[in-house]
């Protein structure tokens, strides 16, 4: 993000990266490296999803990031135990010496993401370096946080965005240099992604990049709930230790953009039909018989001149625009930037779900939060409940509420492409 305003602030200590020795797959011993692979913790459907995952190798990572056993304990332990056995077996190989990591991502639709993954110094808000830009959910810290003291690792790396505007000439070169060179690992994924991975061991190189990152701040494009388990777990342990350092992936968006795209909404208890009449005379609606496309295009268009939502579940598409304006005024707290109080999430938690549906947003039981679109209309469809379609924000409004210090609502926004967990793990204890 443009760092103008703020080179005083950050100039002292800003993002503070160090090398570590990675915990990798050994491909001699995994049937394919893309087998083993997954999508971040939050992004897999479940159960659909985690268990395909499961089946497509033994050895896949979700077995340490989405454990399954009776019980938080009973999951907690046996990812343990099977992050040792697979260290004992040599699955898991550490690398010789201490690196950062050259991290590229490639897709046939002419995508291509670039970024340094590294342990990074654990910050507060406050501090101005690493900004938050969601409001997270204290049950989901609670769990990561068990996951992590469990296993002692950072199993998957966050997300963050800084944008370089041309003064971080040496990790640019870097990065580039190494992308032309053969890799550590590249392996394809069933999304289509080809993810390839360099190591930087050579220390005038490491030394450039930790010099230009140090003059610069980062956003927190992915991994909210897990920057906020490092923080706890940084707090938990005496300074200095390996807890004071989290595993993330840097970007310069300024030279790979990300895409920005909604996290959807399934209120598992809540029909449609009551979800339609509870709004009645609040909002305008409009039924949609039309393919799940060309709804998205109607509320990209609705969007653009309003908040706007579609919900589904019932076999057609239900568009929510036009909102009462005195309905806003009661329900949207007042003492929030513009551009806050004017987002389709804050409208969607504020009005519709703690107002009109009263449905608590931090309960599982009675909400999901899920990425891909078509998967939250099955699931609505499947069990009867609703979901909401959101449309994305830009990413300027993100940038623009992180810098005043100002949290949307949780799970706002999603950033990608993501990093595919299980290339790359940093094990906190030998």
């Amino acid at each position: 993000m443009n760092t103008a305003g703020h080179s005083e602030a950050t100039a002292r200590r800003g993002l503070e990266l160090i090398p570590f020795r990675g915990l990798r797959y050994d491909p001699d011993r995994v049937g394919s490296l893309s087998a083993v692979t997954s999508p971040p913790y939050d992004v897999v459907v479940r159960p659909d999803g985690l268990h395909h995952l499961q089946d497509s190798d033994p050895y896949n990572i979700v077995r340490l990031i989405l454990p399954q056993a009776p019980t938080p304990t009973d999951r907690n332990e046996q990812a343990s135990d099977t992050l040792r056995r697979w260290q004992a077996e040599g699955v898991l190989t550490t690398d010789p010496e201490p690196g950062l990591y050259v991290y590229e991502q490639r897709h046939a639709d002419g995508m291509l993401q670039r970024g340094i993954i590294g342990a990074l110094r654990v910050s507060d808000p406050a501090e101005g370096v690493v900004l938050p830009h969601e409001d997270v959910m204290p049950h989901v810290v609670a769990d990561r946080a068990a996951l992590m003291r469990a296993t002692s690792a950072n199993l998957e790396p966050l997300l963050l965005t800084y944008r370089g505007n041309g003064s971080t000439a040496t990790t640019a070169e870097v990065v580039e240099r190494l992308a032309g060179k053969p890799p550590l690992l590249s392996t394809t994924t069933e999304d289509g992604y080809n993810h390839r991975l360099w190591s930087v061991t050579d220390p005038s190189d490491v030394t450039g990049i930790q010099s230009e990152l140090a003059r610069h701040q980062a956003l927190i494009a992915d991994g909210h709930h897990r920057w906020a388990t490092y923080r706890r777990l940084r707090a938990e342990h005496p300074s200095p230790s390996p807890w004071d350092y989290g595993l993330v992936l840097l970007v310069d968006t300024a030279r790979y953009p990300l895409r920005v795209r909604a996290i959807h909404r399934l209120l598992h208890a809540l029909p449609v039909a009551d979800a339609l009449t509870a709004v009645e005379g609040l909002f305008r609606v409009r039924r949609l018989d039309v393919p799940l496309a060309e709804a998205l295009e109607v509320l990209a268009d609705a969007a653009c001149a309003g908040n706007a939502f579609l919900l589904a579940g019932d076999g057609a598409f239900h568009l929510l625009d036009h909102p009462d304006a005195d309905l806003l005024a009661r329900t949207i707290p007042a003492d929030r930037p513009a551009a806050w109080r004017t987002l389709d999430a804050t409208v969607l938690h504020a009005t519709l779900l703690d107002h009109v549906w009263r449905i608590p947003e931090d309960s599982p039981a009675h909400i999901a939060y899920i990425h891909d679109t078509a998967a939250t209309v099955a699931k609505a469809e499947h069990d009867g409940g609703t979901a909401v379609l959101m449309h994305p924000v830009r990413e300027e409004v993100v940038r623009d509420l992180a810098r005043q210090g100002v949290t949307m609502p949780r799970k706002s926004t999603s950033f990608g492409p993501k990093p595919a967990s299980g290339l790359v793990l940093r094990a906190l204890e030998p």
